[in-house]
């Protein structure tokens, strides 16, 4: 009966691909096999000296860091972004964290005891309705089958858009704005936390810094996309 409903919703709401918009096929999930396949991976997860973990040289120490695609602006691949951040479309960031899991299942990543992603404030997340890293982490959390803590770090402090800003205004938008509440959780572990996007890595910084000095063994770091830096 439910295939059923399925194939008659299909009728007049057909499943499209983000990306390319080509009519899905029952097996694939918001991209086409396709679009799947020639996603823009950096395999930054293989080299510890890749481009991303180079931004936090001299700034902070990171254990691992990575992003996963490479955001280019105006690329087909930007819609996957773009839906997930502003579109509701929060079943995605699952699905793309379920698919990079995979990828850093096989790599130094699986060392973390604990995945975290990087929280909204209330005020921004009550606005969206959600928080699209949280997604992205729950996809990862299932597929690297590793605990995942939503409430623990919080983001105290409500920031301007840093889109405009260079990179020490970034720096000093961020500072100080995230709290551990219950920092025995974190004692001792290594935390991967998770965001959608790096540019200057300034806000990933802050919340570093705040699950050091909180006890954190060590902390990695990973995104869904960077820019091509």
């Amino acid at each position: 009966m439910h295939q059923i409903l399925d194939d008659f919703l299909e009728l007049f709401y057909p499943r499209l691909c983000i990306p390319c918009g080509r009519k899905l096929v029952s097996q694939e999930k918001f991209m086409c096999l396709d679009c799947q396949q020639d996603l823009p991976r950096t395999q930054f997860h293989l080299n510890p000296e890749n481009k991303v973990a180079q931004l936090f040289w001299g700034r902070v120490y990171v254990e691992f860091a990575t992003a996963w695609l490479y955001f280019r602006k105006g690329s087909r691949y930007q819609r996957l972004i773009h839906y997930l951040k502003y579109k509701g479309l929060m079943e995605i960031g699952e699905q793309l964290g379920i698919w990079m899991g995979d990828d850093l299942t096989g790599s130094p990543f699986r060392q973390a005891d604990i995945i975290v992603p990087v929280p909204l404030h209330r005020k921004r997340e009550k606005e969206r309705g959600y928080n699209q890293s949280e997604w992205i982490a729950k996809g990862i959390s299932a597929v690297m089958q590793k605990p995942l803590s939503v409430k623990n770090l919080v983001r105290e402090q409500f920031t301007t858009t840093q889109t405009r800003k260079n990179r020490f205004e970034r720096w000093q938008n961020v500072e100080g704005i995230f709290q551990v509440i219950n920092p025995e959780e974190f004692i001792g572990k290594h935390i991967l936390i998770i965001d959608d996007v790096i540019t200057t890595g300034s806000t990933l910084e802050a919340a570093v810094i705040t699950l050091q000095k909180t006890g954190a063994a060590k902390v990695s770091i990973a995104t869904l996309a960077c820019a091509e830096i």
